[in-house]
């Protein structure tokens, strides 16, 4: 895994399928959250490792207890936009991600979220962060200790 990601943010670029949009022509709000799930995945794999690997390999799960989504402007039909993710807070089985959803030709801001996760293994009972992740977690934070 690697390491040296202090205050690590990921930026991926999605351009709006037409699928995504509604009958008015604007991304379908559930769209968003969908968003933040991509933001996520490559947040993790940008730390040097995959959620396909965590679950896998170790027996973890992270799974969604709490999604927040402020729309601030309307996302259209082959619009680019970036979604900004990154990890606000991890403590030994909650994890917390914060996004933003911006144009990519001028950055107005078009949502802003946060998802907090609950640690699981594969019975979905509550379990702790392998320390592995837990240490690229705290050093993406700029934290070294608990």
């Amino acid at each position: 895994m690697s390491s040296n990601h202090s205050h690590a943010v990921n930026e991926t670029r999605l351009r709006v399928r037409y699928a995504e949009t509604d009958q008015m022509g604007i991304v379908y709000h559930s769209n968003h959250l969908i968003w933040f799930e991509i933001g996520r995945v490559e947040l993790m794999r940008q730390l040097g490792f995959t959620y396909r690997d965590m679950e896998r390999d170790d027996g973890r799960f992270i799974a969604v207890a709490e999604v927040k989504c402020r729309y601030r402007a309307p996302v259209r039909y082959d619009d680019e936009v970036v979604v900004r993710t990154r990890l606000k807070t991890v403590r030994d089985s909650v994890v917390n991600f914060a996004y933003e959803l911006v144009r990519a030709d001028n950055g107005a801001l078009l949502a802003e979220g946060e998802t907090t996760h609950i640690v699981t293994d594969g019975q979905m009972k509550v379990a702790a962060l392998p320390d592995k992740y837990m240490k690229v977690f705290r050093e993406a934070l700029g934290r070294t200790k608990a």
